[in-house]
């Protein structure tokens, strides 16, 4: 890991097509993250992810390849609209592998974010935990259903 740089990767014991469908389409995303989600399935399409104890956060659509790689540019505040200096890349592939799906996030942006370097950190840590913390989620989500 860098310091532009959070990865993590799990295996789901679930098709491709289901975590495709657990990571894009709102019913599912609320089942393992945040409490609202709204996605224009698109690229350029606008997301808002909505978390009790964080706000609601904006981002926007960019790659958008079924069922192997969704991302998107979310903004590191509550709502504010996801721009260069204020927002990190989030990118997820999914792998088909035997009877599951190989998943891999990947979030980078981090040293262009328009704050001190101590807080580009901090953030970053913040946000290595969540993801593991939400992956984990995303993972028995999946494997439920």
């Amino acid at each position: 890991m860098t310091a532009n740089r959070i990865e993590q990767e799990t295996f789901i014991t679930a098709p491709v097509e289901r975590v495709w469908a657990v990571l894009t389409e709102p019913e599912h995303v609320v089942g393992w993250f945040g409490d609202e989600a709204e996605i224009e399935l698109r690229p350029g399409g606008s997301m808002v992810l909505g978390f009790r104890e964080h706000g609601r956060v904006h981002a926007v659509v960019e790659t958008v390849e079924p069922p192997r790689v969704f991302a998107y540019r979310w903004a590191t505040k509550p709502d504010e609209k996801p721009e260069a200096g204020n927002s990190t890349l989030v990118e997820f592939t999914l792998v088909p592998d035997g009877a599951g799906t190989l998943l891999r996030v990947v979030e980078t942006g981090w040293t262009e974010l328009a704050m001190p370097a101590s807080e580009q950190e901090s953030r970053r840590a913040e946000n290595t935990q969540g993801w593991l913390a939400e992956i984990g989620e995303l993972k028995q989500y999946a494997e439920a259903s």
